[in-house]
């Protein structure tokens, strides 16, 4: 190629990647741009519910405090002087409060003349301070707070006003009616609130370094802003109608209608400003906005467009004497051999991730002898999202098993999100669709993919096989059962010679579809050597080379015919059938199956007695009594009948504690078994819902001051024992407590 060619085709190279260089930056600024304004969005508002619940939490306890007084004072209406010691245990009671008073109609005492507020202050050494303040300098029959209280008849909440008779501070004064025999108003009682706290609430935690926030009242009052010289003495009107700008006034409009929004303002000098504002009370009317200059939003991304800019520089220089050493295409052909390999070496170690994920060690369990399970998953590309998982907390095998729309890197990435969210969740929650109801809620929140997952979701309880279950728009799992039993619940769809059925599901929709939606969960009891066998729909989808697809009974006639009915036999069953089926076909979705088996075996029993308790503390004596007697009668050493007796006390004391309510009387009934492998003591009432394993496991590297408060009970039981179960069985809390005799 002559060199004049060779010089304008890599000028025409290096002034084509600038071009494409600069769209890109260009590109990349505006998605970072309408990112940073989603961010400045959310940032905002955050603030401004944090604000706002903060200062609910306070307007709501003195709402509550105030209400829960009205009682005392329609009861003592008729001896005003006691009058002053209910308005003193409202104050004594609520830090908060640093006045009340109960404000009477005209005439109501005839003693007191025309006017009676009898007013009670907080001072500053901590006594209190007791008079009648109304009268003619004081006449707040005539004071708007008064008439709107009256007006409204309920709980009241006043504009911000300088109180130069009682607490002479700024204040807030919340009004709650008391009403005479007859129904009427005869008085309003009020709760003073100084405004000093709010002003560091506003304050307190800032968007940006140059941002802050207003707090207005309903009336359009200042409340809080950083010029302390226009708090409570200049009205928002008043402050911006020398802007003359129509979007700063119908914020302030908004704002004092109680409504929520945002918008762009500029100031005196030209400057943009992002205005975001909320209602913070509904009770006050108070609202508050955050304003956020842009400048200092959008800094830093300016700064990194230029740094972007000075690197596409370097590049296209770069470039360029790259172009002049590379004369061949060799070169770019290499490359690309390179990027191929690199890419295909990342997905392999994606999918190494990815299996290292879900449970690959079987059998899982090899000490315990009541359960089973086999799983596999083989994903149509080298990553998936197909995902299976199990594990046992509290003698409850948690398992479940999903699929999520499409396939490759995007599918895996959801599969691994929703693998760990399904054990953050069931680590402290054990009712299936309460576990899909937050997985749900979850991704249907940030679901901007508009991808989905079906997925079964099961907790068998060891001890009994009750089996819960909640199926979220996935295959309903097949039950194999070990003899003829015969159950309302399930689908029969049985052989002479095998009895199996199809578990029915209710038909809940997929995660992610709908947020808020209401799954319902179901339940059915699996006996010993029933086989519960999941899959998703590469099992019965999958397509062999003439696109027929394996479906469900084959599926069925393939499970007939395992000899071996352990979860690992069946499984490698249907994998080697399925792959007959498709023979050369490629696979067409990921394919996987688990398989969970109750094996629990009845053991013969050489000890059973119970005994009943009432919920009276005063007679755990009996029950250390009855656990002496029991393990004695099973030779028990001294040592681990002492730590019988901590256990059962501690679970018989929660009982009583909890699951009746003061000064009601229940029974409590103790029943203690021991076979030759293990004692088994089962605590159950007929109380409240109370479970004392959905208590958070208390973390004994912190110190007793950073601990929270509670759990040390059920964690002295889990040491104890060797595992505990809690069941909701008939309406009766039934607690079980095992400990392993011997060794296996």
């Amino acid at each position: 190629m002559p060199r004049a060619l060779r010089s304008k085709s890599s000028l025409a190279i290096i002034l084509t990647a600038a071009v494409l260089v600069e769209v890109t930056n260009g590109v990349q600024y505006l998605f970072a741009k309408r990112s940073l304004q989603e961010e400045v969005e959310h940032r905002a508002k955050s603030e401004l519910r944090a604000k706002g619940l903060e200062i609910e939490n306070v307007t709501t306890a003195i709402e509550v405090a105030a209400d829960n007084m009205v009682w005392a004072i329609e009861s003592e209406l008729a001896n005003p002087d006691s009058i002053y010691g209910i308005a003193r245990k409202l104050l004594e009671n609520n830090k908060q409060i640093v006045g009340a008073a109960v404000v009477f109609v005209a005439d109501y005492y005839p003693q007191y003349g025309r006017w009676c507020e009898l007013y009670v202050a907080r001072c500053s050494n901590g006594d209190f301070e007791m008079e009648q303040i109304g009268g003619p300098d004081h006449d707040y029959l005539q004071a708007i707070w008064f008439k709107g209280a009256i007006a409204a008849g309920k709980g009241y909440w006043s504009e911000p006003y300088y109180d130069n008779k009682g607490a002479q501070m700024m204040l807030s004064s919340y009004f709650t009616p008391v009403r005479g025999r007859d129904g009427k108003i005869v008085a309003l009682l009020a709760a003073d609130v100084s405004l000093d706290w709010l002003t560091e609430v506003i304050n307190a935690k800032r968007t940006y370094p140059s941002s802050y926030n207003i707090l207005l009242s309903r009336t359009g009052q200042i409340m809080a802003c950083p010029v302390e010289s226009l708090v409570m003495q200049r009205n928002i009107e008043q402050v911006t109608a020398d802007l003359k700008d129509t979007t700063i006034d119908r914020i302030n409009r908004e704002m004092m209608a109680g409504q929520s929004g945002k918008a762009t303002i500029y100031n005196h000098n030209g400057k943009k400003r992002h205005v975001f504002y909320a209602q913070m009370d509904e009770g006050t009317g108070w609202s508050m906005a955050v304003v956020c200059p842009e400048q200092e939003i959008y800094h830093n991304l300016r700064q990194m467009r230029f740094n972007l800019f000075l690197l596409m520089l370097i590049g296209i220089a770069l470039l360029g004497y790259i172009i002049w050493r590379a004369a061949k295409n060799a070169i770019y052909l290499q490359s690309v051999n390179a990027e191929k390999e690199r890419i295909g070496c990342e997905l392999r170690i994606a999918s190494d991730i990815q299996k290292s994920m879900l449970p690959k060690i079987f059998p899982p369990y090899p000490e315990r002898d009541d359960v089973e399970i086999f799983g596999s998953i083989v994903p149509a590309k080298e990553v998936g999202g197909d995902l299976f998982d199990f594990y046992i907390r509290d003698e409850k095998l948690f398992f479940c098993i999903g699929d999520v729309s499409g396939k490759g890197v995007p599918a895996s990435l959801v599969m691994a999100v929703k693998r760990s969210l399904f054990r953050t969740v069931s680590a402290h929650e054990a009712i299936p669709e309460r576990i899909v109801t937050h997985m749900n809620d979850s991704m249907a929140q940030t679901n901007e993919t508009n991808m989905f997952v079906t997925m079964f979701v099961g907790v068998l309880d060891l001890p009994t096989g009750r089996l819960r279950y909640c199926n979220a728009g996935h295959c309903s799992p097949m039950l194999i059962e070990s003899s003829q039993h015969e159950t309302a619940s399930r689908k029969e769809n049985t052989s002479d010679n095998q009895q199996l059925s199809f578990i029915d599901c209710i038909s809940n929709f997929p995660l992610g579809i709908i947020p808020n939606w209401k799954f319902k969960g179901q339940e059915l009891f699996v006996h010993p050597q029933d086989t519960i066998f999941l899959y998703t729909d590469g099992l019965t989808e999958a397509e062999n080379i003439k696109h027929a697809q394996y479906g469900e009974e084959r599926m069925m006639a393939e499970v007939r015919k395992v000899e071996a009915q352990t979860p690992q036999a069946l499984i490698e069953h249907m994998t080697s059938a399925v792959n007959a089926f498709v023979g050369e076909a490629r696979q067409s979705d990921d394919l996987t199956m688990l398989a969970v088996q109750y094996t629990k075996e009845q053991l013969d029993l050489r000890l059973d007695r119970e005994i009943t308790l009432q919920n009276d503390i005063q007679q755990i004596t009996l029950l250390a009594e009855f656990v002496e007697e029991v393990c004695e009668s099973i030779g028990l050493d001294g040592a681990t009948t002492m730590q019988m007796n901590l256990a059962l006390e501690e679970a018989v004391v929660n009982v009583i504690k909890y699951a009746y309510p003061h000064d009601t009387v229940g029974d409590i009934n103790i029943k203690a078994q021991a076979s030759d492998v293990r004692l088994k003591f089962v605590v159950s009432d007929n109380g409240a819902p109370f479970d004392p394993t959905a208590k958070t496991e208390v973390d004994t590297t912190l110190t007793a001051e950073e601990r929270p408060i509670g759990g040390l009970g059920i964690h002295l039981v889990r040491k104890i024992m060797d595992s505990i179960n809690y069941e909701r069985v008939s309406d009766r809390n039934v607690l079980t407590l095992r400990k392993k005799l011997n060794k296996q």
